[in-house]
């Protein structure tokens, strides 16, 4: 009992003063929606893309996260010099030990710009409204604790029993794609994406500011046949916000319509001695049928942290059959 105590105090305190970070998926190379609104109607012809990824971490300790996301989008075309794409998403965080909850709900469009050679240019914008919360009538502070008895005093002095709330704000980010036209099966993007542009007040005391870190994103593909029938799909995702940065890199093997892949997840600034170069390794097994794709990952953790029996992904997105091709053509990522 006493343990917990503490290290509720010590997350309480982290929580209080860290200035948060945003939730990231392994599986984000394979549903860029996650990272980029210049997604929105990427895969063109006005087919509609939507999914669902579903995120649980460290089941085997008593902070264990977990993280829903939600999309939905389709492209417009009006002749091949206008197409723009529309669509929403949503992601929900909890973290059971500390009842923190995080929900935001976004807007999003990307206008596509056809330039020379076959090459595309695809602008994003995104605004969305966020909600952050600990359940403070649920909160226990420092001096309501007894250490040595294990007592809890119902009353407190301290000023945050009565100065914290729930935290609602707009956000607004950008970014773009650039994406050269499919030629004997290879395809190429790369793209960026600037998110918390307005940086946002997430703090959760009256009359106190904590800005929401810009987080940046750089990411990139190259697919490519392999054998004839099958194809290799390479990638690379870019991540920074505030101090803490992240650099994934994987490829995908496609067979028929089973697809494994594999991604090293790595940590270039090494913030302090402790810290690791290469933080996980992330196993992915998917499976295509028809217009859904189903897909499953597993982070193996490389880390100190502990015995946390990894994270585990669970993804499911549809993208609708392309009437105006005169052969469906799969999906470009």
């Amino acid at each position: 009992m006493k343990l917990r105590i503490i290290l509720f105090i010590i997350l309480f305190v982290i929580v209080y003063k860290a200035k948060a970070q945003d939730p990231i998926f392994s599986q984000s190379n394979y549903v860029q929606e996650t990272l980029n609104p210049g997604f929105s109607g990427f895969e063109d012809n006005e087919r509609i893309y939507a999914g669902v990824l579903s995120r649980l971490q460290w089941p085997s300790l008593d902070l264990n996260l977990t993280t829903q996301y939600a999309f939905v989008n389709k492209s417009f075309d009006y002749g091949p010099s206008l197409g723009f794409g529309v669509g929403v998403n949503a992601v929900w965080q909890y973290e059971s030990f500390s009842n923190y909850n995080y929900l935001q709900i976004n807007a999003n469009y990307a206008h596509r710009v056809n330039l020379d050679g076959g090459w595309f240019f695809r602008p994003g914008i995104e605004v969305g409204v966020g909600n952050k919360s600990n359940r403070f009538r649920n909160l226990t502070l420092a001096d309501q604790i007894n250490i040595n008895t294990g007592v809890i005093n119902p009353v407190s002095v301290d000023p945050l029993s009565n100065n914290t709330a729930s935290r609602y704000f707009l956000d607004f980010s950008t970014g773009f794609v650039i994406e050269k036209e499919e030629i004997n099966g290879r395809t190429f993007w790369f793209g960026a994406s600037v998110k918390h542009l307005n940086k946002p007040n997430i703090s959760f005391v009256e009359g106190e500011k904590a800005p929401l870190n810009i987080f940046y994103s750089l990411h990139g593909n190259y697919r490519f046949p392999f054998l004839n029938e099958y194809s290799i799909m390479m990638t690379a995702n870019y991540m920074q916000q505030g101090q803490y940065n992240r650099l994934d890199i994987g490829s995908l093997f496609q067979v028929n319509q089973f697809l494994i892949g594999l991604t090293a997840a790595t940590n270039p600034a090494r913030n302090d001695d402790n810290s690791h170069l290469l933080t996980s390794i992330n196993a992915f097994m998917g499976l295509e049928y028809t217009e859904f794709r189903f897909g499953v990952s597993y982070d193996m953790n490389l880390s100190k942290i502990g015995n946390t029996r990894g994270v585990y992904e669970f993804s499911l997105t549809y993208l609708s059959r392309c009437r105006r091709c005169n052969t469906d053509r799969g999906r470009k990522r």
